[in-house]
């Protein structure tokens, strides 16, 4: 089976690597910087200069996967596909593309006789090695097409078809969604073990908590190898934690649907306050309770 591959960053470019790695598949690869192509083709793919080389270089039925940033550089991508492609093609879409424009691609995509799966993909830098899961919407031919590279890339039983156009970035939303509380919760664990008055060894605890403790999970495997690799302060690290989206997303359709969410959103307001060197929602509070209460305040 043919399978192109446009964005080839941390996670497309491990994945075309699986793919020419562990099966016969053969891989069309192209990428804007063209380094990463070259990479590659080095390991067997078949090099593309521009989408539409791409395409050429395909056999049809086509089967392109889309893996650049959500937004614009995803929606321009597909875009470009649906002119080049021919009736019968399919586009995946594989990045962190919002539901609903992955299900509005869907429905466009249709109208031009071209099939389109989301597939939301977790499994980070990791998956090359230990697979990816996978959570896919779109119609059930489609995806039985693309079967034979969805079993390439994720371990046994490691991915699902969630439903039609959008489910799988839904799926995959409100997975970044918990995704964002569980590392809250680590984090505050953590912290409030630093704070302690004990000398504890948050290497050593994290280690420990993964010998059958009901919170060992894959997080805190990589929470060792940080404070291994970092030291117990973290010190190289800045406390900035950006957010991609997801968790923006899972929000905003947990008001949209009266689902109380209170630790993913709380988890979310956390990554906006680390972002702040000072707050000023602190200094109002501050010069309020100097107003009402003649409480001390810090200057600068």
């Amino acid at each position: 089976m043919q399978i192109g591959f446009v964005g080839l960053g941390r996670m497309g470019g491990n994945m075309a690597r699986r793919i020419l790695r562990d099966s016969d598949h053969e891989v069309v690869a192209y990428n804007r910087d063209p380094g990463p192509v070259a990479a590659v083709v080095e390991q067997g793919a078949v090099g593309a200069e521009s989408l539409e080389d791409l395409v050429a270089r395909l056999e049809a039925p086509r089967h392109v996967w889309v893996m650049v940033p959500s937004g614009e550089p995803t929606q321009s991508t597909i875009a470009a596909l649906e002119g080049l492609l021919e009736p019968g093609d399919l586009v995946i879409d594989g990045g962190n593309s919002r539901y609903t424009d992955s299900r509005a691609n869907g429905q466009r995509l249709a109208a031009a006789d071209l099939e389109f799966i989301d597939a939301g993909v977790s499994g980070g830098v990791w998956g090359l090695e230990v697979g990816y899961c996978m959570m896919v919407g779109g119609s059930a031919d489609a995806v039985s097409r693309l079967t034979p590279v969805l079993d390439v890339l994720a371990p046994p039983d490691g991915w699902g078809h969630m439903g039609p156009h959008g489910a799988g970035h839904y799926v995959k939303m409100v997975h970044n969604g918990v995704e964002y509380a569980m590392l809250q919760a680590y984090a505050e664990g953590f912290e409030l073990m630093h704070a302690s008055d004990y000398e504890l060894d948050p290497e050593q605890i994290a280690h420990l908590w993964n010998q059958g403790s009901v919170v060992r999970s894959w997080l805190c495997e990589l929470a060792e190898r940080a404070f291994a690799a970092e030291g117990p302060e973290l010190e190289r690290i800045a406390g900035y934690v950006e957010d991609s989206g997801e968790g923006r997303w899972t929000v905003l359709d947990a008001i949209e649907h009266s689902v109380p969410a209170p630790i993913i959103t709380l988890s979310l307001m956390a990554r906006f306050a680390s972002r702040q060197t000072e707050s000023y929602g602190a200094k109002v509070i501050a010069a309020l309770r100097n107003q009402f209460g003649g409480h001390a305040v810090k200057g600068r």
